[in-house]
């Protein structure tokens, strides 16, 4: 298996250092903790260490929320990753808070990473430099609870395909008791998921506008069908009553447990849900508008290897590197965690383009946007704030997308 791994990398155009049994080292990679992510790396350690004895990798975890201020603390304390798991929209801090180190040019040739990989590896690119790799790639889809379609008399083969669908199948599905209490949402709301990227790269642009110009540094969803967006999004609670914000704390927590019908998710749901018995769910592409234009939106967590990783211990993090990328990491990545192969001919095989739950999610990257971030914590939190206002302030969605959109525009002037 050994020679085998090491005839991948050479393939793969990523070159290999060579190790004798002398010199054994140990790195550690660093990621969140979401279980069948950790399960799959578990599987990949297992895979690397047998082909490679004289290296050992540690898998280090902490909550989402503690995640980053983790690795500030180690990088300060002279202690940091050697290899860490990073969402592609942080790049810019853990650029200019000196965690992360360029990729070696002649150990990943970026006309490899670019003839390869799927065009939004972009992202993870400043000033000509690469500073990590995606093992999967993740779009958006709508999920649908197949027994509460059929329960309520639709068709649980045939999901909604246009927003106006969205809205009636909700409607039919949505249950409240007497004092108007929400039992059963037709659609979730839930800002801090996924719905603020629905709201920015899909509702925004399905009602005509844009949400960014000059390669994401201006705001620009200030505008009528900014408004437009938010009133259909806000709506779906205070008009048609078929979601409600904070409905069992998570839209993916209603959904997991049979108490709402559709909700919007990513890849990295597929291999939670698919362990709950006797569930049984679909996917779909996401609605079009009225028009049909479809819109979607992707996003990646890559690898990147830490600043102050030299030596042995950074040729050991580039084989470690050069293996978690490699097309089999991205097979068994699929298999334990759903998210989609980020190397095209692995991802776009005959096989997995017409999977009835794969096959939405790949339809949809071909038309996706990737969102530059800059701050992604704080940009999704003004998101939030926007909708909160509208929800909870009754302030007129106008209003809200205008305090939105020049709170944003600060966040970006700052780091710029």
């Amino acid at each position: 298996m050994k020679n085998a791994l090491l005839l991948a990398g050479l393939l793969s155009g990523f070159s290999l250092p060579a190790f004798t049994a002398a010199q054994a080292v140990e790195i550690e990679y660093w990621q969140y903790i979401y279980e069948t992510r950790v399960n799959a790396m578990d599987q990949l350690i297992k895979n690397f260490e047998a082909a490679n004895p004289d290296i050992t990798v540690k898998q280090v975890t902490f909550p989402y929320a503690d995640y980053q201020t983790r690795i500030v603390a180690a990088n300060m304390a002279g202690k940091g990753p050697d290899v860490m798991q990073l969402f592609y929209g942080w790049l810019d801090k853990f650029v200019a808070g000196g965690l992360l180190q360029p990729l070696g040019k002649e150990a990943f040739p970026h006309d490899k990473i670019e003839a390869d990989f799927f065009p939004i590896v972009t992202a993870m690119q400043r000033d000509g430099e690469y500073y990590g790799l995606p093992t999967a790639v993740r779009s958006l889809a709508l999920f649908y609870n197949k027994k509460l379609f059929a329960d309520n008399g639709l068709d649980p083969v045939n999901p909604p395909k246009t927003l106006d669908e969205l809205v009636a199948a909700s409607k039919a599905i949505a249950k409240h008791d007497d004092a108007g209490n929400m039992l059963t949402e037709g659609m979730t709301m839930d800002m801090s998921g996924q719905d603020h990227h629905w709201w920015r790269e899909v509702l925004v642009r399905q009602f005509g506008g844009e949400p960014y110009t000059d390669d994401y540094r201006t705001v620009k969803y200030d505008s009528e069908a900014g408004a437009k967006a938010l009133s259909f999004y806000t709506d779906l609670q205070l008009k048609e009553k078929v979601g409600q914000v904070g409905f069992m704390d998570e839209g993916q927590a209603a959904f997991r447990a049979g108490k709402a019908g559709m909700t919007i998710d990513g890849t990295f749901r597929l291999g939670s849900f698919k362990q709950i018995k006797d569930f049984e769910w679909g996917v779909a592409e996401l609605p079009a508008n009225a028009d049909g234009y479809q819109s979607n939106y992707s996003s990646y967590f890559a690898n990147g290897i830490g600043t102050k990783v030299k030596g042995e211990k950074l040729a050991a993090a580039e084989k470690f590197l050069a293996y978690v990328t490699s097309p089999e990491a991205m097979k068994v990545w699929l298999d334990v965690v759903g998210e989609l192969p980020a190397k095209r001919d692995v991802a776009l095989t005959d096989e997995n383009t017409a999977n009835p739950i794969y096959g939405p999610f790949l339809k949809g990257l071909s038309y996706a946007h990737t969102t530059l971030f800059v701050d992604e914590a704080a940009q999704r939190q003004t998101a939030m704030d926007m909708a909160n206002r509208v929800l909870i302030n009754g302030q007129a969605p106008q209003e809200s997308i205008a305090e939105a959109a020049k709170q944003e525009q600060k966040i970006i002037d700052d780091a710029m």
